[in-house]
């Protein structure tokens, strides 16, 4: 996928479909989620539910063709922005015909679970981001 480093994988399962056959709208919050959780692990280096300190603070779905049972998705994931305490990602969806199916945007906010509050962002995230981006994704 142009412009993606890290491209998740996803089969479209019969549970996915909705009564016209083709994914639901709200399967693709989790198609989307699959593939930030993989970022998380694969980029950033976190390897454990006590280390996903992070919460979705918005998510936008712009849909552009449908998916349909057995299509292999490709859904790629990369980082946009890396602020104080939060981060954004970009997303698109593929067919695995090359065709746009959806595009989407979230941004994610650090947080304590703990303390039940935001934090600033690990270095150590910032750093993983930038090094695999390539790229600075600190705010400006």
């Amino acid at each position: 996928m142009d412009g993606y480093r890290y491209v998740y994988t996803q089969e479209v399962a019969f549970r996915d479909l909705d009564a016209f056959g083709h994914v639901n709208n709200g399967v693709y919050l989790t198609y989307v989620e699959n593939a930030r959780i993989g970022y998380a692990r694969d980029v950033i280096g976190i390897d454990s539910l006590e280390g996903l300190l992070m919460i979705v603070a918005s998510v936008k779905i712009d849909f552009r063709s449908r998916a349909n049972l057995g299509d292999t998705l490709e859904i790629g994931a990369r980082t946009t922005r890396v602020g104080t305490k939060s981060f954004d990602l970009e997303h698109e969806i593929r067919a695995q015909d090359g065709r746009l199916v959806a595009e989407c945007q979230s941004t994610l906010v650090a947080f304590d679970y703990d303390a039940d509050e935001t934090m600033p962002i690990p270095p150590e995230w910032r750093e993983q981001i930038e090094n695999y981006e390539s790229r600075s994704a600190a705010a400006t």
